[in-house]
């Protein structure tokens, strides 16, 4: 006899009993765990690979939760969202943007999620496409150009979106992602299976090369750029900017000195990191983009930056990727429009 397997991640433990009690009693079902908390979670679903996963919504809204979710696509696991009273809509407009999570109202009885647990598993979703062949990456030429990208919610799909357009020899580009602490090596090994270009963890002192992506993501130090004769990446000890580590917005500002030779893109974020910085850096000659509303997750970072005048052009995801490298195509030339000023 088969068995549906399933991993109950819930942090409240009447709720979390409850289930595992109910489903492992029902014929065809086996409960692999119970997890308390994501990284629990992360772990133990890479271990067992379930069939489903049942996880409470607050889990679910948590930024490290969208760099867990994209890293086992491939596996075809089901993630039912047990949302509580009053939340449905959000679970509602996380199902809309993701055709493997389905949300279910906590407190439903057990037959009732035994059924839907049916439902889901009947389908198979489509496998991410296989790791494509990198290139060796290549030292940046003399005012060769390079890409600056900052994203929160939302922001592991549109990095995909944006990178898995980038040629192996693409820009040279700098990351910070918003996302939980530990998370940072699993959001880089996730893009890099999907570009062409190399992209890995950014360390102190590290060249910027061309065919190379550098991500900071859930590290306590701000990812600068160091704009010496070779340009670097830097990791900078320091305090939370507008409450984040790494800062969006930090670094901005770090790459001013060379700002001609750069283009600037803030995606999709709750907040408003990224959009000083996006604007001190379209005042100082950069080309600066931001993403639109329709397309955002949540519209906070990016209409920050519209609202400041900020971004050049705001444009929907399916566009950004082809507005990066036709920036990058063009020469570095001093800029003759009037400057939008930064407060």
């Amino acid at each position: 006899m088969q068995f549906l397997s399933i991993v109950i991640a819930m942090s409240d433990e009447m709720e979390r009993a409850r289930l595992a009690d109910g489903l492992g009693r029902r014929s065809g079902f086996t409960v692999l765990r119970e997890t308390t908390d994501l990284m629990q979670t992360y772990t133990i679903v890479e271990e067992k690979s379930p069939q489903v996963v049942l996880i409470d919504q607050d889990m679910a809204s948590r930024p490290e939760f969208e760099v867990m979710h994209a890293l086992f696509q491939a596996l075809d696991i089901r993630w039912l969202v047990l949302a509580a009273p009053g939340r449905h809509r959000s679970a509602d407009r996380v199902h809309s943007q993701r055709s493997d999570l389905f949300p279910v109202d906590a407190g439903t009885p057990i037959d009732q999620i035994a059924e839907t647990i049916l439902t889901v598993t009947r389908s198979r979703l489509r496998p991410l496409p296989p790791q494509l062949a990198q290139t060796q990456s290549l030292a940046l030429k003399r005012d060769e150009k390079l890409v600056l990208i900052g994203a929160s919610t939302g922001g592991v799909d549109a990095l995909l979106s944006v990178l898995s357009g980038y040629p192996a020899d693409g820009p040279a580009t700098l990351i910070v992602q918003h996302t939980g602490r530990g998370f940072g090596a699993s959001l880089a090994n996730l893009l890099d299976r999907q570009c062409a270009c190399k992209v890995k963890v950014a360390e102190d002192g590290e060249e910027l090369r061309r065919g190379q992506i550098l991500v900071a993501g859930g590290c306590s130090k701000h990812l600068q750029l160091d704009c010496g004769s070779t340009l670097r990446a830097r990791l900078v000890d320091g305090q939370p900017r507008g409450g984040h580590m790494p800062s969006v917005d930090m670094l901005f500002e770090s790459a001013l000195p060379v700002a001609r030779r750069c283009s600037a893109a803030l995606l999709t974020g709750m907040g408003r990191d990224g959009a000083e910085g996006l604007l001190a850096l379209r005042a100082a000659g950069a080309t600066t983009l931001a993403q639109d509303a329709a397309t955002s997750t949540v519209y906070g970072m990016p209409r920050a930056a519209a609202e400041l005048g900020a971004a050049m052009s705001v444009l929907p995801l399916s566009s950004i990727c082809q507005a990066i490298l036709k920036s990058c195509d063009a020469p570095t030339s001093v800029e003759t429009r009037e400057r939008p000023r930064c407060s």
